[in-house]
């Protein structure tokens, strides 16, 4: 079945799956850097399959998206409106809030 023509519901499980992976790699990466900077290079947390662009962020303002775990950072234009909200828009990254099912995955992944 084309991506296109799955159910709403399974395609918003599929995506923010995809989306908790690289939250959860950049929780790795942030511990790690923690210790020694004040920064790091986060993944986007979008739901592109294959993203690994980079975003540079303060280890602040990641722990400020990440105090809501339906709240992930991405790269400008990688942007999912059928699951997502913008709550902020930075020039260097978006913070979206996820909703309905992708919210709940979100939530439910969430390894805080």
């Amino acid at each position: 079945m084309p991506p296109d023509s799955e159910p709403s519901d399974e395609r918003a499980r599929r995506l923010a799956k995809n989306e908790s992976f690289f939250r959860d790699a950049n929780e790795q990466l942030e511990r790690e850097q923690h210790r020694w900077e004040t920064s790091f290079d986060c993944i986007c947390e979008c739901s592109r399959g294959g993203c690994v662009q980079r975003i540079k962020l303060l280890i602040t303002e990641y722990e400020q998206v990440r105090a809501r775990s339906d709240h992930f950072v991405v790269v400008p234009g990688h942007e999912e409106p059928s699951i997502e909200l913008v709550v902020e828009r930075l020039p260097t990254y978006v913070v979206v809030k996820k909703l309905g099912e992708a919210g709940d995955v979100a939530r439910r992944t969430d390894p805080r």
